[in-house]
């Protein structure tokens, strides 16, 4: 009788061993899919845009188009991942009342370079050129050079005198200032 028991005992302590034994071991590792880095896809190109506007400037009135491409003559920019940009060509022409062009030009990135830093000739883009205001003898456009696909750009302030000149400068006003300022100006 006491073999049996001691036999029923060997034979529980071995199913409780069996049963500790049979269960997952767990692990302290994660195992996670393995993150893939974009690949660079063809050169992508920003769409066509137009603007066509009637203005009075100077006691007359001037119409304005304003037409962005993108334009494979010009370098191509990358940005990290290699993935290329085609650069834009922004063409401006102001025409007097009966149709005759008062002022013309095809605006690429080098008419902005001394108003960019390295990282921005290297890899920005000409993004856009659009009417701001005619003020006294001057029409005024607010112009951009991007980092392609972000928020990241350089503001640019083009103006055009009466006399057919361009002058360029950095704007370095943001425009929640600028409203602020005229408010002061006004006296509100």
């Amino acid at each position: 009788m006491k073999t049996n028991r001691c036999y029923f005992f060997l034979m529980v302590c071995l199913a409780l061993a069996m049963m500790a034994c049979g269960g997952k071991k767990k692990s302290d590792n994660i195992i996670t899919e393995r993150a893939e880095i974009p690949k660079p896809q063809e050169p992508v190109r920003l769409q066509p845009y137009s603007d066509s506007r009637d203005v009075n400037w100077i006691g007359r009135s001037y119409h304005l188009d304003i037409n962005r491409q993108p334009s494979d003559s010009l370098p191509m920019v990358k940005d990290e991942i290699g993935q290329q940009f085609v650069d834009n060509c922004i063409t401006l022409v102001v025409s007097r009342q009966d149709g005759s062009k008062f002022y013309s030009h095809k605006f690429t990135k080098k008419d902005f370079d001394k108003y960019l830093d390295d990282d921005y000739r290297k890899t920005g883009i000409l993004e856009g050129l659009v009417f701001d205001k005619a003020e006294g003898d001057w029409l005024e456009f607010a112009a951009s050079v991007s980092h392609p696909q972000t928020d990241e750009y350089i503001p640019l302030i083009v103006r055009l005198s009466r006399m057919g000149e361009i002058s360029i400068k950095r704007d370095s006003q943001m425009d929640t200032n600028a409203i602020e300022e005229e408010k002061e100006e006004e006296g509100v």
